[in-house]
């Protein structure tokens, strides 16, 4: 038997991509992460807003950031479910190739537990040899028969 996982140089190339795909999807979670943080800043600002106007110029001005404002927050919100929706894409990709990872892996340890097999079953056979060859040299020696 092969003493060497044929399969290895494959293995080691699922787990690059498996290490992609993690860092992938670790980049969409902190886009999540940074979107959600802006927003919140955002509204802290919005409550944050100075609401007396000493005039009606002062009043549009106001009237005209909240509405600036809440405008921007809705792009975000919707940026924020694009941003989810990737999430959920990297996660397929990531979980694809941990499976494609896995599968060789499985692959690898029973290589490996038939090789451990192979090995005993080897010298196993050498030491009935010895236990044989002397078995016969000691029966020849004394002339017993048996």
């Amino acid at each position: 038997m092969k003493r060497t996982f044929a399969l290895a140089g494959l293995l080691r190339l699922r787990h690059l991509q498996q290490d992609q795909a993690a860092g992938d999807l670790a980049q969409a979670n902190a886009v999540v992460q940074a979107n959600a943080a802006r927003r919140a800043a955002t509204r802290a600002t919005l409550r944050h807003t100075p609401s007396l106007a000493s005039g009606a110029d002062t009043l549009t001005a106001i009237a005209s950031a909240r509405a600036s404002a809440h405008s921007m927050l809705a792009d975000m919100e919707a940026l924020g479910r694009n941003y989810q929706v990737a999430v959920g894409e990297a996660q397929v990709a990531f979980d694809a190739t941990r499976a494609d990872t896995v599968r060789l892996e499985k692959l690898e340890g029973r290589h490996g537990a038939l090789v451990a097999a192979d090995d005993l079953h080897r010298e196993q056979a050498i030491l009935d040899e010895i236990a044989s060859t002397g078995w016969h040299r000691n029966r020849g020696a004394d002339g017993d028969p048996r």
